[in-house]
């Protein structure tokens, strides 16, 4: 256990980023299976709407850092390929 009050102070702060961060990871991981779902049920324009929701999700996750911009790009690469197969 830190006993310095700067390191007390750091490690509440990193906790709280820690557990936002996981909240915001899970809510990407929740956008890309809807638009899974969306593409397993055919439907096109539900797809469509559910990339666009995903795209602002993980420009939103790596303008706050939670995820690399190049991981961003990455993931939104590969939903518009999935939402691409229900059309």
């Amino acid at each position: 256990m830190a006993n310095i009050k700067s390191q007390i102070k750091r490690n509440k702060q990193n906790e709280k980023a820690r557990i936002r961060n996981k909240a915001i990871r899970s809510e990407l991981k929740t956008a890309v299976k809807r638009v899974q779902a969306a593409v397993a049920a055919g439907d096109a324009e539900l797809a469509q709407a559910e990339v666009r929701k995903c795209y602002k999700l993980l420009d939103k996750a790596a303008a706050k850092g939670v995820i690399h911009k190049n991981q961003a790009a990455n993931r939104k690469s590969g939903v518009s390929k999935l939402a691409n197969k229900a059309a």
